[in-house]
């Protein structure tokens, strides 16, 4: 599970799933009026005491409708690979979502009937709309799909590769190169001689590396090689043109730029798959 996948959308859901389960303890009904031949009925009656658990109908249509909406959702969110999985012809998130609707649509029309209506159905109905609320708009409204839990900034690059965590996928660490002709830091000896101590022989860059790739690609003369992540998991598609996506960047992971194709990427993934980001709004460079 990968929680830098959660937007600040799917913050909004989680803390009004939260509301809305604290609201299910509270007092779901007032105190009846109480006089005449009722007033010895409502003595022995503590309505305080009467909550949503006191009621199967309104806890499960309401309440817990509301809160395992919320957990499909987050669910489906944190892992990418669910949303495939389908409830009613609905994607899991699509039925999460749904489900937080059909619960702020019953705690209406329950604190509508209510002949008093106490704390926790007012408070439940609130918690049930802005459930509801941010599963909706969260696709569709730009500052709530900015991620919860932004990257971590990258680490200037230390000599010979010392630093914290090193290894692929993270831009303050040297990768050791291949030795082979093409590569960075290797020397190459020429026909008929060694190459003098202490020198190093230059490197052809259209030979290989990620420089040279990209002046064979056709890229700009301008462009370098850079690492970046996403704010929200986005596909990655085959350089091909096929429709279909060959992996997921998610946030909080760090990629390489190897080329730049107008408003598109070539990024790389720690596999070693290479691909086009179609969608670079908001990345963070490294």
């Amino acid at each position: 599970m990968n929680i830098r996948s959660l937007t600040r959308g799917d913050g909004v859901v989680i803390g009004a799933a939260v509301l809305l389960f604290i609201a299910s303890f509270l007092s779901s009904t007032g105190g009846p009026e109480c006089s005449g031949p009722l007033a010895k009925y409502c003595e022995a009656q503590d309505y305080s005491s009467l909550n949503a658990w006191d009621s199967v109908a309104a806890l499960m249509s309401v309440y817990l409708a509301g809160v395992i909406g919320a957990a499909i959702i987050v669910v489906s969110r944190a892992l990418p690979q669910m949303q495939a999985r389908k409830v009613a012809g609905l994607d899991l998130g699509q039925f999460g979502v749904a489900l937080t609707v059909f619960a702020a649509w019953t705690a209406l029309w329950t604190l509508i009937g209510a002949p008093s209506a106490g704390a926790g159905l007012i408070i439940g109905l609130i918690a049930a709309l802005i459930l509801a609320g941010g599963a909706i708009a969260t696709p569709l409204l730009p500052p709530l799909k900015v991620a919860l839990i932004a990257a971590p900034k990258p680490q200037p690059a230390t000599p010979y590769g010392a630093g914290p965590n090193p290894g692929y996928g993270y831009p303050g660490a040297q990768q050791q190169a291949s030795q082979g002709y093409g590569y960075p830091g290797t020397q190459q000896q020429p026909q008929g001689g060694q190459q003098p101590h202490g020198q190093q022989a230059p490197v052809d860059a259209t030979a290989g590396g990620p420089a040279g790739a990209t002046a064979a690609a056709g890229a700009p003369a301008d462009f370098a090689p850079f690492w970046f992540a996403v704010p929200v998991a986005r596909p990655l598609y085959g350089e091909d043109g096929s429709p279909a996506p060959i992996a997921e960047l998610a946030p909080g992971t760090w990629y390489l730029a190897v080329e730049q194709r107008g408003a598109a990427l070539i990024a790389q993934t720690q596999d070693g798959r290479r691909g086009v980001l179609q969608d670079t709004t908001g990345i963070q460079r490294g």
